[in-house]
């Protein structure tokens, strides 16, 4: 007889950060599923460090059946939902009895660990061989990847431009002139309140143009801003309802998906307000772990974990030393935070929470 005979099935939408933990925190508690697109699972909160070092990859970019090792990977896109299943772009539909979606953003990555591992080899001699780079997007992912090249490539002219009036907008004003010092002292020319039209950017042209008339000279560019949600495929489904009017799942305190007593969401997805950080996101599969365990063992629903938005914290690196951390009552810059973060990048904490091994990177 099989193991997998009479438990409850439960499918899991999206292999990043906070669906990857939830597949492995129940793959021997319940019959899992986990739908994604590709392969693997990538720590990304490091992916900006593997764009100058790739070899960084190789312990951040893992297959997901090096942690995944007792349940089903569907390796496709979920177009749909149904009451009772997820139905796939290769035309199948997977039954469950509990659902989770973990669809995050709408991010483009290819499907297998060595095409993601190329692009990171491509990235890096793209920044090597250029003379200037241009980098558009001031969030997180565009001031990391500044701090990287300014760090690592300091004698290459980096310019970012940011829409807004100031950087890593999503923290506090204190967190954005802190790392706006620290780029300029860095020699990164930062532009605010301009955009750059990259659609009418010719490929192999030099120069670009922003919203206001400036023009940018560099050998390449980089994209680092808005990634849309990655909820485009519930909105046609019995799903819509619970979408808020930015795209993302409404869900009560358990993280269920309001209306529905099987119907988790978790992470970026959510509309859970708190910065959306990859701390967090792990936090929220680690609550609805707990809720599906009480659930699938027959437990009372009065007993269910409650999850509490987070607080006003986040952490972004500059370089391979520093960082700058927000917390409710203060902000620092430099060495202090930059050892939480900026070395290792949260990889090793992050592989052993997963429960993966050295041994699980193939070199």
């Amino acid at each position: 007889m099989s193991s997998k005979e009479g438990k409850k099935k439960v499918v899991v939408v999206g292999g990043g950060i906070s669906g990857a933990l939830l597949a492995k925190s129940l793959q021997f508690h319940a019959d899992v599923v986990l739908i994604d697109p590709k392969e693997y699972f990538e720590i990304t909160y490091a992916n900006l460090r593997a764009k100058v070092e790739p070899s960084f990859a190789e312990r951040s970019v893992v297959k997901h059946s090096d942690y995944f090792t007792n349940g089903r990977i569907v390796v496709s896109y979920a177009v749909g939902v149904t009451e009772t299943g997820v139905l796939t772009s290769d035309g199948h539909l997977i039954p469950y009895d509990y659902l989770v979606i973990a669809t995050g953003n709408n991010d483009s990555y290819p499907k297998t660990r060595s095409m993601r591992l190329e692009q990171y080899e491509e990235d890096y001699e793209k920044i090597k061989s250029a003379n200037s780079v241009l980098i558009v997007g001031g969030g997180s992912t565009g001031v990391e990847l500044a701090g990287e090249i300014a760090v690592d490539f300091p004698e290459k002219k980096v310019t970012l431009v940011h829409k807004n009036s100031r950087l890593l907008d999503f923290m506090g004003v204190k967190a954005s002139r802190k790392t706006l010092d620290w780029l300029t002292s860095k020699n990164v020319e930062v532009i605010l309140g301009q955009t750059v039209d990259l659609n009418s950017h010719s490929d192999g042209a030099k120069t670009y143009q922003t919203s206001k008339g400036e023009t940018i000279t560099a050998d390449c560019h980089f994209f680092c801003a808005g990634v849309p949600l990655g909820s485009s495929w519930i909105k046609e489904s019995v799903l819509k309802d619970a979408l808020d009017a930015g795209g993302r799942l409404m869900v009560d305190e358990h993280l269920r998906i309001k209306g529905r007593k099987n119907v988790f969401a978790i992470g970026d997805i959510t509309d859970i307000p708190e910065i959306k950080q990859g701390f967090f996101a792990m936090q929220h599969a680690m609550v609805t772990a707990k809720n599906l365990k009480l659930l699938i063992y027959g437990g009372k629903e009065s007993k269910m974990a409650t999850y509490k938005a987070g607080p006003d914290m986040a952490i972004v690196s500059l370089g391979r030393k520093d960082a700058v951390v927000q917390y409710p009552m203060t902000t620092m810059i430099g060495r202090i935070p930059g050892f939480m973060k900026s070395s290792d990048q949260f990889v090793g904490k992050t592989r052993k929470q997963m429960g993966i091994d050295t041994s699980c990177f193939p070199l």
